[in-house]
């Protein structure tokens, strides 16, 4: 019988483990025989003896059992009642299946192989009774087919025994160092499997077995591919490829297919890989082999990781999972389980990547397979190294190379070596670093890995970069650039080309570092919009972010004064934003454009790519005549032209049709500087620079939040700061454009900061402009709200003596009701007689899902936590102690809402991140076909919330606009005076409610317009 075992091959690099699949001939011990004697040596038989003996061959044309269509011959004898008999079948070309019957057609005996080395089938029976026998010659693999010889005769005295041609003995030597192969091979001997198997194979060929030969030369093939010695492994596969198409075994054809297409997945040649990996698949499929299935949709899925297609990932390695579980198949189950947390690796989900990495482990470790144990311990340690945890992240990579280097596995000792440099060079031992690189870059070279000599080279190139070498760094990331435009790398293309951009920076040459870093933008709007989502860094890079290209593009435009190019940069900076927090997102018809390059700077690209062809050195290119001329006439034309008249045409028109005069305000936050960047919706976009760092507004920002948080502290002069730098050197550009609507796409840690807060030394500034907050001008649907009349559901959880407790990750929760959530929603029912009402254990996940599409506004009164990290660790809590992260709730299909309000939600709950969260959350909002989300930046006193949105609705009940209405309850707030909203202010005195704190922290996302 043949069994099909699974080895594993890391290419973990990139894409984790791939599962080869191996196809050692093992079987199961055997029962031959239903009577059982003392063995003897028996004589040689005579052929007066015989009963039956038969030259015989299946082929097409012979019957076919009705149980799995597999062809066999029968032939029949006849014995004596009490007459011991021995059947032997022996073959060469397929592994023979024995049966015997009587007359009748039951089943007597049947054998598949005599012993763990014979692959032969043998008989040795009592029959009876007297009359006719039929014996069944067959196949156990039902596609298979061939020569074969079949004896029938008495036993001798004692027999207990079949005899075997000298061929067949000859057989079950080989037979034997296959399995003493196999044995070695799981103790990571590679060597020793190969002087085995390479010795059973001359065996095989010298006596014909073709069956056995086609599979040994494809487990060779792996042994070799296992060490990383690519080329040897493909000749031994296309060998076995060749025989086993012209035997006709549909099982090798798709083991070696998959096999071959793992070979082209080292070397970088992905669509290749994926080509044979399919062709693999239907086989598989087509022959119902559901371990094979389940391998190679693993090794499909591994692809998919490394190409940074996640879904299409998960989709697969899920699929492997349930299949290798169902079979029983741990080896594999291993493999998927280290694959699918590399997945969650790239989507940013380190504490999910740890736990599939461990489990993966711990059944490896079970196992005793070192070399398996080795990648298992790349992928750990490449976790940590995200997570900056760099002193536990080498000590990982340390075990790996221990491991590595015994078992012989060239690939990940490279992999090792390749991080253990990383973690020097962020430790800043440049020269261990570039001493362990260089060691991997070597291994990379000999083993024929492309895509891992892509990464390295990039990867020294930076450390030149950081040691201020640039020819040195410019001369590896060129050969970093032309591989991973060879072998179709667009993750490391993007991201060498953005080196090159930002050394190029560093060097004081803006417009080719533009020309540089445009392209590295583009590529990655590419993949997005390819691959719907983003792809993180490779294993070895573990803490540079994408954003970080659109920011210092986005840095070096406004430098240059091309401000409306700047624009467009901040645009796709806030989507990579969110991919980074979300890792799901999407753009849309005007982001997939990309960035638009002047006819200077694609003559640019035009000639850099010939010299990249050509060998050129980059500091020739740069220093060429035609290069100087077209950076010149870039100087020339660039700065403050318009590059898309369109787009900016397009901007403003949406602008222009809005009921109020409206602007578009991006602030950025760099090292040194804050830029503010206005559209108008007429005019060139402005750009003003306030000589404020990143450390420095930082600072104002942390000193004046706690203010604003606290009623007692008196907050106007940290926010009369921060209006100096934000809104006071643009103050005459907002009274030329007669603005009084602020379209606010905020950056970083002033996400924190309600911009209503801001003290222009008389009022606040809410008091004078309305503000709305954005994700991005290119997200925004700025049609206005269609007039309809308000319904609202309503919850609260408002019962103190419901708790309820759970922990996320580390952090343990306790919540228990707000008391005047409940007035707050029996208030606005008073306002909106069409509201339907819920509290508490009524107030569930269940009961608003079911209606969510039924109601212009969702009011949630409830406790809501959004902080910085993963979006699972952000959540809504219903009155029941259901929950809805914050990617849960992007699932929600709500078109028909105009605005969904948590009325009692907090952010930044563990100190300042970069306001991910509160952009994250206003993009899942509005991808749930919402036009806006009304949220608090921080929790406020029960009391005056259900004021302030009691003066909301009142508002709203007047036909004001969401944005409006908000502002006329925040200035109710402040002022005291509800009269204009038709409401009395008994209930609470305005003294108490006038402090930022009570009304500020109310913030709308999307289009409240």
């Amino acid at each position: 019988m043949q069994m099909h075992l699974k080895s594993l091959d890391r290419y973990t690099s990139a894409i984790g483990c791939l599962s080869i699949l191996f196809i050692p001939l093992l079987t199961s011990a055997p029962v031959f025989s239903q009577e059982v004697a003392q063995e003897t040596s028996p004589a040689a038989p005579t052929s007066a003896e015989v009963l039956l003996d038969v030259q015989g061959i299946l082929e097409p044309g012979d019957p076919v059992l009705s149980s799995d269509g597999s062809l066999y011959d029968e032939y029949s004898f006849t014995g004596q009642a009490g007459q011991s008999i021995v059947i032997v079948l022996e073959s060469v070309e397929f592994d023979p299946y024995l049966i015997l019957m009587d007359a009748q057609g039951q089943t007597l005996g049947e054998n598949d192989d005599v012993d763990q080395d014979n692959f032969n089938s043998a008989l040795i029976i009592t029959l009876p009774q007297n009359g006719t026998y039929r014996v069944l010659v067959n196949a156990y693999n039902a596609e298979s087919q061939g020569h074969y010889t079949l004896i029938v005769r008495p036993t001798l005295a004692g027999q207990i025994q079949p005899q075997f041609s000298d061929r067949a003995l000859r057989q079950v030597d080989a037979n034997r160092l296959l399995r003493q192969g196999y044995q070695q091979y799981s103790a990571s001997q590679f060597q020793e499997t190969l002087q085995s198997f390479q010795q059973a194979l001359a065996i095989y060929r010298e006596i014909g077995v073709r069956f056995n030969e086609v599979a040994l030369l494809n487990d060779i093939g792996a042994v070799y591919h296992d060490l990383g010695d690519y080329p040897q492994a493909l000749d031994f596969y296309q060998q076995s490829l060749s025989i086993s198409r012209e035997t006709g075994d549909r099982e090798t054809e798709g083991s070696t297919l998959n096999n071959i297409g793992l070979v082209y997945a080292n070397l970088g040649d992905y669509p290749q890989a994926l080509d044979y990996l399919q062709q693999s698949l239907s086989i598989s499929r087509e022959i119902g082999n559901r371990a094979d299935e389940g391998t190679t949709l693993d090794n499909i899925g591994s692809i998919y990781n490394n190409l940074g297609n996640y879904p299409q990932a998960l989709n697969h390695l899920q699929q492997s999972l349930s299949v290798s579980r169902e079979i029983g198949d741990r080896t594999v189950e291993s493999s998927i389980l280290n694959n699918i947390g590399s997945v969650y690796a790239n989507l940013g989900d380190y504490p999910q990547a740890l736990d599939f990495y461990q489990q993966s482990l711990n059944i490896i470790r079970e196992l005793g397979n070192r070399a398996d144990e080795g990648a298992s311990l790349i992928s750990i340690g490449s976790v940590y190294g995200y997570l900056e945890n760099y002193p536990q992240a080498l000590n990982y990579f340390q075990q790996a190379l221990r491991i590595n280097q015994e078992v012989g596995d060239r690939d990940n000792e490279g992999t090792s070596l390749a991080n253990i440099g990383l973690v020097y060079s962020y430790l800043g031992d440049y020269s261990q670093a570039l001493d362990y690189l260089q060691q991997s870059l070597r291994i990379s070279r000999e083993i024929g890995d492309r895509a891992g000599e892509g990464t390295r080279l990039n990867n020294i190139g930076s450390i030149y970069n950081d040691l201020g070498d640039y020819p040195q760094a410019f001369n590896y990331y060129q050969q970093s650039l032309s591989i991973s435009k060879e072998i179709g790398d667009r993750k490391q293309e993007a991201t060498t080309l953005s080196h090159i951009g930002s050394s190029l920076a560093d060097q004081n040459q803006p417009e080719l570092a533009i020309v540089f870093l445009k392209q590295a933008v583009n590529q990655w709007e590419v993949i997005r919009n390819e691959l719907q989502v983003l792809p993180t860094e490779q294993q070895e890079s573990f803490t540079e972010t994408v954003s970080d290209t659109y920011r210092r593009l986005a840095d070096l435009l406004l430098q240059q004064d091309r401000v409306l190019e700047a624009q467009q940069v901040l645009d796709l900076l806030k989507i990579q934003e969110l991919q980074e927090y979300l890792r799901d997102v999407r753009g849309n018809a005007q982001t997939a454009q990309g960035l638009d390059f002047w006819p200077p700077e694609q003559e640019i690209i035009a000639l850099y790519d010939r010299s990249l062809q050509q060998g050129e050195d980059f500091e020739q290119f740069v220093s060429r005549v035609e290069v100087e001329t077209q950076v010149a006439q870039l100087r020339r034309t660039a700065q403050g032209q318009n590059l898309n008249p369109e787009q900016l045409a397009s901007l403003q028109n949406e602008l222009q049709q809005l009921d109020q005069p409206a602007v578009i305000l991006y602030p950025l936050i760099l090292d040194d500087r804050l830029e503010l960047v206005l559209v108008m919706p007429n005019g060139e976009p402005i750009r003003r620079t306030v000589n404020v760092g990143r450390e420095q507004l930082n600072a104002a920002l942390a000193t004046l939040l706690p203010n604003l948080e606290n009623r007692i502290r008196n907050a106007k002069p940290d926010a009369q700061q921060l209006y100096q730098w934000l809104i006071q050197p643009i103050e005459a550009d907002l009274a030329d454009a007669g603005a009084t609507t602020i379209l606010y796409a905020a950056d970083g840690q002033l996400r924190y900061l309600p911009l209503g807060a801001l003290y222009d030394g008389n009022q606040w500034l809410i008091q004078r402009f309305r503000i709305n907050n954005i994700t991005a001008a290119s997200l925004l649907d700025f049609s206005s709200s269609q007039d309809k009349p308000l319904r609202v559901l309503a919850g609260a959880f408002s019962d103190t003596t419901l708790n309820y407790q759970f922990q996320i990750g580390t952090e343990d929760f306790i919540f228990s009701g707000l008391p005047y959530t409940e007035v707050e929603v029996e208030n606005i029912a008073a306002e909106v007689p069409d509201t339907t009402q819920l509290f508490n254990t009524d107030f569930s996940r269940v009961a608003v899902e079911s209606q969510l599409s039924e109601y212009s506004i969702i009011h949630l009164a409830t406790h809501a936590e959004f902080v910085p990290g993963l979006p699972e660790a952000s959540f809504i809590l219903f009155g029941n102690g259901d929950r809805v992260t914050l990617r849960d709730i992007g699932a929600w299909r709500i078109a028909n809402v105009d605005l969904v309000v948590l009325s009692a939600c907090r952010t930044a709950v563990s100190g300042l991140g970069n306001g991910e969260e509160i952009l994250g959350f206003g993009y899942q909002i509005q991808r749930t076909g919402a036009r806006a989300t009304i949220a608090s930046l921080w929790y406020v006193d029960d009391a005056s919330t259900q004021t302030l949105m009691t003066a909301f609705y009142a508002a709203l009940g007047q036909g004001m606009s969401e944005t409006e209405a908000l502002r006329q309850a925040q200035i109710a707030l402040i002022t005291g005076d509800f009269s204009a909203l038709g409401l009395s202010p008994e209930t609470i005195p305005s003294d108490l409610v006038s402090h930022p704190y009570y009304w500020s922290p109310f913030i709308l996302i999307g289009n409240g317009l």
